[in-house]
């Protein structure tokens, strides 16, 4: 029996197409640093935990299609402090980020109909809107600029009658690219020029460094009727397991879609919810705390970097990803021969090759993503293997 070319379309993440190397490595003893996914290591805050303990009913019942009301109500006021006024019945709750761009794909696009968005790129992305029957269209943008914008006419070239919607990450991943005002007028301008559809994924809002400013499509009034917001407790309270996100829209007709998409998988788990209501109680000096510590992580693992002959990449202004050129042919060779092969005081690391971020063929081959979502020691430790491994490498190349 066949399965469908839709399902064939959608590709084994790069973050984790590793993973039967590493289980080889873990077999022989062999520790590993794990650079390749964005999994925080930074403790949830405590309020979390405050709100699932105070759920006291007796019975664990489906949870509202759209979203706890305590939740929604939780949600809209964290935006109301970033001054974005959004309304509880303007947000849907959804299971994870993921979730939320699979629903928001499903509501604006028809099969055949494209997307366009900026590579390198978050890998699921091309695989959910393959699952969607959606083509993926791609602009460039180069690791020597930081990974910002191209001209606009780089983008609007790309523009068909099919084309449905531009999505981005803001700041990003994979690079840690933080666009500027002007960056994201200029996308905002375009969505209302061609009458698409503008997504933004803001689930890294919150990491922004060198006092640079985030800019979210929620600030432009002149867009609000398609203007999509992505979001997520995963990265911003290190709550990735709880896998609670959502859509926002001042869209009614885009909502009330989304809504059938919320009643078709019934609901979001309910005790993750009273969870996640519970953290707009967190303390601003976690966000403070956690913005240091991740700056300071971040140079750490930059200048440890560059110290590498024939490394070449730079340094990130938001998230917690950095995309690094290496002096080999093929990365994701180099990351599996690091894996199976190579150990250094029988300690390894395991890295993202970066390839599998780009739809363009040959972009990405020499390069890795790597998440600096390890205290600094390790990071250290990481990037000293990483170099021994490179030289060794090279020899045997």
């Amino acid at each position: 029996m066949e399965v469908s070319n839709r399902v064939k379309k959608v590709l084994f993440s790069p973050i984790r197409k590793l993973t039967p190397y590493a289980e080889i490595a873990r077999k022989k003893g062999v520790k590993i640093y794990h650079l390749n996914i964005g999994q925080p290591d930074i403790e949830t805050p405590q309020t979390f935990f405050y709100g699932v303990d105070k759920f006291k009913e007796k019975v664990l019942q489906y949870s509202n299609s759209n979203g706890e009301k305590i939740l929604l109500e939780s949600f809209s006021l964290y935006y109301k402090k970033l001054n974005f006024d959004l309304d509880s019945k303007e947000i849907m709750v959804t299971n994870g980020g993921s979730e939320a761009i699979l629903f928001t794909l499903m509501a604006v696009c028809d099969i055949g109909d494209n997307i366009i968005i900026p590579e390198p790129f978050y890998t699921n992305y091309r695989s959910i809107a393959a699952a969607c029957g959606v083509e993926v269209k791609t602009f460039t943008t180069l690791r020597r600029n930081g990974f910002h914008l191209p001209h606009k006419e780089m983008i609007t070239e790309l523009i068909t009658p099919n084309t449905k919607a531009i999505m981005f990450s803001n700041p990003g991943n994979p690079t840690g690219v933080v666009y500027t005002k002007e960056e994201v007028t200029m996308l905002a301008g375009i969505a209302k020029e061609y009458n698409l559809y503008i997504i933004s994924d803001e689930v890294y809002r919150e990491f922004v460094y060198d006092e640079l400013k985030h800019t979210s499509i929620l600030e432009y009034d002149e867009i609000k009727d398609r203007a999509i917001l992505i979001d997520s407790i995963s990265k911003r309270y290190s709550a990735c397991g709880a896998r609670v996100g959502l859509t926002a829209s001042k869209n009614p007709e885009f909502n009330n879609e989304i809504l059938k998409m919320c009643q078709l998988r019934l609901s979001s788990p309910t005790l993750e919810q009273f969870g996640a209501a519970n953290l707009i109680n967190t303390p601003q000096e976690y966000f403070v705390k956690v913005r240091n510590e991740y700056t300071h992580r971040r140079d750490v693992l930059y200048e440890e970097l560059i110290k590498i002959p024939g490394v070449e990449c730079k340094k990130p202004e938001g998230a917690f990803y950095i995309i690094a050129k290496l002096p080999v042919e093929d990365a994701e060779e180099f990351s599996k021969w690091m894996l199976s092969e190579y150990s250094l005081d029988n300690e390894t690391v395991m890295v993202a090759p970066a390839e599998g971020f780009y739809l363009t063929p040959s972009l990405g081959k020499d390069e890795i993503r790597i998440s600096y979502c390890l205290e600094s020691e390790a990071l250290i430790r990481s990037i000293n293997i990483l170099k021994n491994a490179l030289m060794e490498f090279s020899k045997r190349t």
